[in-house]
Protein backbone atom coordinates (compact mmCIF):
# COMPACT_ATOMS: atom_id res chain seq x y z
CA UNK A 1 0.00 0.00 0.00
CA UNK A 2 1.16 3.24 -0.90
CA UNK A 3 1.24 6.66 1.43
CA UNK A 4 2.25 9.76 0.71
CA UNK A 5 4.78 9.58 3.38
CA UNK A 6 5.85 5.90 2.87
CA UNK A 7 5.63 2.67 1.90
CA UNK A 8 3.59 0.46 3.58
CA UNK A 9 5.14 -3.63 2.87
CA UNK A 10 3.11 -4.78 5.68
CA UNK A 11 5.85 -6.67 7.18
CA UNK A 12 7.55 -2.60 6.89
CA UNK A 13 6.81 0.68 6.09
CA UNK A 14 9.55 2.22 4.27
CA UNK A 15 10.32 6.04 3.81
CA UNK A 16 12.10 6.13 -0.07
CA UNK A 17 11.90 9.90 0.46
CA UNK A 18 13.24 10.84 3.86
CA UNK A 19 16.03 12.60 2.67
CA UNK A 20 13.85 14.99 1.57
CA UNK A 21 12.40 15.54 5.47
CA UNK A 22 15.54 14.82 7.04
CA UNK A 23 18.45 15.56 5.22
CA UNK A 24 19.69 11.60 5.02
CA UNK A 25 17.87 8.54 3.77
CA UNK A 26 16.11 5.40 5.29
CA UNK A 27 19.18 2.84 6.30
CA UNK A 28 17.86 -0.93 6.27
CA UNK A 29 19.87 -2.97 9.42
CA UNK A 30 20.16 -6.14 7.90
CA UNK A 31 20.51 -8.72 11.12
CA UNK A 32 16.72 -9.79 12.24
CA UNK A 33 15.37 -9.39 8.72
CA UNK A 34 15.24 -12.25 6.05
CA UNK A 35 16.25 -12.24 2.49
CA UNK A 36 13.08 -11.80 1.06
CA UNK A 37 11.95 -8.53 3.47
CA UNK A 38 15.76 -7.45 2.53
CA UNK A 39 15.49 -7.84 -1.22
CA UNK A 40 11.91 -6.11 -0.78
CA UNK A 41 12.65 -2.93 1.39
CA UNK A 42 15.85 -2.96 -0.96
CA UNK A 43 13.20 -2.16 -3.98
CA UNK A 44 11.09 0.02 -1.95
CA UNK A 45 13.59 2.76 -1.35
CA UNK A 46 14.93 2.67 -4.62
CA UNK A 47 11.62 4.32 -5.77
CA UNK A 48 13.35 7.50 -4.03
CA UNK A 49 16.20 9.66 -4.88
CA UNK A 50 18.62 7.97 -3.18
CA UNK A 51 20.79 6.85 -1.22
CA UNK A 52 19.81 3.47 -0.60
CA UNK A 53 21.92 1.78 2.11
CA UNK A 54 22.11 -1.65 3.89
CA UNK A 55 23.91 -2.42 6.21
CA UNK A 56 25.71 -5.30 8.17
CA UNK A 57 24.37 -7.31 4.83
CA UNK A 58 25.73 -10.72 5.06
CA UNK A 59 27.79 -11.26 2.08
CA UNK A 60 25.16 -14.50 0.89
CA UNK A 61 22.37 -12.04 0.81
CA UNK A 62 24.23 -9.10 -0.33
CA UNK A 63 24.95 -11.24 -3.72
CA UNK A 64 21.40 -11.78 -3.98
CA UNK A 65 20.17 -7.62 -3.68
CA UNK A 66 23.26 -7.36 -6.04
CA UNK A 67 22.15 -9.73 -8.55
CA UNK A 68 18.51 -8.39 -8.48
CA UNK A 69 19.33 -4.62 -8.64
CA UNK A 70 22.45 -4.24 -10.35
CA UNK A 71 22.66 -0.61 -9.61
CA UNK A 72 23.81 -1.82 -6.13
CA UNK A 73 27.51 -2.59 -5.12
CA UNK A 74 28.32 -4.45 -2.23
CA UNK A 75 31.71 -3.99 0.02
CA UNK A 76 32.37 -7.16 2.08
CA UNK A 77 34.89 -5.38 4.50
CA UNK A 78 32.30 -2.75 5.13
CA UNK A 79 29.54 -5.02 4.98
CA UNK A 80 27.17 -2.85 2.82
CA UNK A 81 25.37 -2.58 -0.09
CA UNK A 82 25.02 0.79 -1.67
CA UNK A 83 22.72 1.89 -4.90
CA UNK A 84 22.37 5.36 -6.21
CA UNK A 85 24.76 7.71 -4.48
CA UNK A 86 24.51 11.36 -4.24
CA UNK A 87 26.61 13.34 -6.39
CA UNK A 88 29.58 15.16 -4.46
CA UNK A 89 28.57 18.02 -2.75
CA UNK A 90 29.34 20.05 1.22
CA UNK A 91 32.77 19.74 2.75
CA UNK A 92 35.40 17.23 3.17
CA UNK A 93 34.85 14.68 6.29
CA UNK A 94 38.36 12.24 7.54
CA UNK A 95 37.85 9.17 9.05
CA UNK A 96 40.62 8.08 11.30
CA UNK A 97 41.47 4.16 12.92
CA UNK A 98 42.98 3.50 15.70
CA UNK A 99 44.58 -0.04 14.00
CA UNK A 100 43.41 -2.19 11.15
CA UNK A 101 40.69 -4.02 12.57
CA UNK A 102 38.61 -0.84 12.74
CA UNK A 103 38.38 -0.82 9.19
CA UNK A 104 35.13 -2.59 8.84
CA UNK A 105 33.25 0.38 11.10
CA UNK A 106 35.65 2.81 10.02
CA UNK A 107 34.71 1.78 6.11
CA UNK A 108 30.98 1.66 6.74
CA UNK A 109 31.41 5.44 8.14
CA UNK A 110 32.92 6.29 4.84
CA UNK A 111 31.24 4.48 2.21
CA UNK A 112 28.13 5.98 3.94
CA UNK A 113 29.38 9.29 3.36
CA UNK A 114 30.14 8.86 -0.23
CA UNK A 115 26.76 7.70 -0.24
CA UNK A 116 25.60 10.78 0.83
CA UNK A 117 27.53 12.86 -1.47
CA UNK A 118 30.44 13.81 0.83
CA UNK A 119 34.44 13.55 0.01
CA UNK A 120 35.88 11.30 2.13
CA UNK A 121 40.03 11.13 3.13
CA UNK A 122 40.50 8.03 4.91
CA UNK A 123 43.56 7.83 7.41
CA UNK A 124 44.31 4.52 8.67
CA UNK A 125 46.56 3.06 11.75
CA UNK A 126 47.42 5.98 13.70
CA UNK A 127 46.54 4.97 17.18
CA UNK A 128 48.18 5.76 19.97
CA UNK A 129 50.72 3.31 20.17
CA UNK A 130 52.56 4.96 17.57
CA UNK A 131 51.41 8.28 18.04
CA UNK A 132 53.73 9.82 15.51
CA UNK A 133 51.83 8.29 12.54
CA UNK A 134 49.34 10.71 13.34
CA UNK A 135 51.19 13.68 13.99
CA UNK A 136 52.53 13.16 10.66
CA UNK A 137 48.68 13.72 9.32
CA UNK A 138 48.07 16.97 11.22
CA UNK A 139 47.36 19.20 8.41
CA UNK A 140 44.67 17.16 7.32
CA UNK A 141 42.44 18.22 10.01
CA UNK A 142 42.55 21.79 9.09
CA UNK A 143 40.43 21.01 5.96
CA UNK A 144 38.04 18.45 7.66
CA UNK A 145 34.86 20.04 8.48
CA UNK A 146 34.33 17.14 10.61
CA UNK A 147 36.30 13.94 11.66
CA UNK A 148 34.93 10.25 12.70
CA UNK A 149 37.71 8.48 14.95
CA UNK A 150 37.21 4.36 14.92
CA UNK A 151 39.06 3.38 17.62
CA UNK A 152 39.05 -0.13 20.24
CA UNK A 153 41.13 -1.21 22.51
CA UNK A 154 40.97 2.13 25.21
CA UNK A 155 39.69 4.18 22.67
CA UNK A 156 42.30 6.83 23.86
CA UNK A 157 42.89 8.05 19.41
CA UNK A 158 39.53 10.06 19.86
CA UNK A 159 40.64 12.30 22.66
CA UNK A 160 44.09 12.89 21.09
CA UNK A 161 42.06 14.01 17.68
CA UNK A 162 40.27 16.16 19.55
CA UNK A 163 42.87 18.46 21.00
CA UNK A 164 44.64 18.67 17.40
CA UNK A 165 41.14 19.21 15.14
CA UNK A 166 39.73 22.64 14.88
CA UNK A 167 36.18 20.51 14.03
CA UNK A 168 33.82 18.62 15.66
CA UNK A 169 34.66 15.15 15.83
CA UNK A 170 32.45 11.90 16.33
CA UNK A 171 34.01 9.26 18.14
CA UNK A 172 33.02 5.52 17.68
CA UNK A 173 33.85 2.79 20.11
CA UNK A 174 35.02 -0.44 18.18
CA UNK A 175 34.22 -3.98 20.13
CA UNK A 176 37.85 -4.80 18.93
CA UNK A 177 39.97 -5.41 22.02
CA UNK A 178 41.17 -7.86 25.07
CA UNK A 179 39.24 -9.38 27.77
CA UNK A 180 39.19 -6.02 29.62
CA UNK A 181 38.17 -4.13 26.90
CA UNK A 182 34.45 -5.97 27.73
CA UNK A 183 33.27 -5.73 24.02
CA UNK A 184 33.58 -1.80 23.23
CA UNK A 185 32.44 -0.99 26.64
CA UNK A 186 35.88 0.30 27.78
CA UNK A 187 35.96 2.39 24.72
CA UNK A 188 32.57 3.84 25.23
CA UNK A 189 33.63 5.11 28.41
CA UNK A 190 36.84 6.54 27.75
CA UNK A 191 35.61 8.39 24.79
CA UNK A 192 32.26 9.59 27.17
CA UNK A 193 34.49 11.34 29.01
CA UNK A 194 37.01 12.66 26.98
CA UNK A 195 38.09 16.03 28.14
CA UNK A 196 38.35 17.30 24.44
CA UNK A 197 35.17 19.41 24.23
CA UNK A 198 34.57 18.93 20.42
CA UNK A 199 34.42 14.81 21.04
CA UNK A 200 30.90 13.41 20.64
CA UNK A 201 29.99 9.75 20.74
CA UNK A 202 27.64 7.41 19.22
CA UNK A 203 27.49 3.57 20.10
CA UNK A 204 29.62 0.82 19.85
CA UNK A 205 30.63 -0.02 15.71
CA UNK A 206 27.97 2.48 14.80
CA UNK A 207 29.94 3.76 11.99
CA UNK A 208 26.37 4.76 9.71
CA UNK A 209 25.51 7.06 12.50
CA UNK A 210 28.41 8.86 12.95
CA UNK A 211 28.25 9.06 8.82
CA UNK A 212 25.30 10.63 9.41
CA UNK A 213 26.06 12.86 11.99
CA UNK A 214 29.14 14.05 9.80
CA UNK A 215 27.60 14.56 7.23
CA UNK A 216 25.18 16.89 8.19
CA UNK A 217 27.65 18.55 9.65
CA UNK A 218 29.32 19.26 6.50
CA UNK A 219 26.82 19.61 3.90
Amino acid sequence: MKHSSFDDLGFARTEPHRIHRQGFPEAIYCPGKTEPQILQIFGSLLKGPGPVIATRVDARVAVKVVKRYPRAAYSPVARIVIAKPLKPSGQKVAVVTGGTADLPVAEEAGLTLEALGRSVVRLYDVGVAGLHRLMDHRPLFADAAAVVVCAGMEGALASVVGGLAACPVIAVPTSIGYGAHLKGIAPLLTMLNSCAANVSVVNIDNGFGAAVIASLIAQ
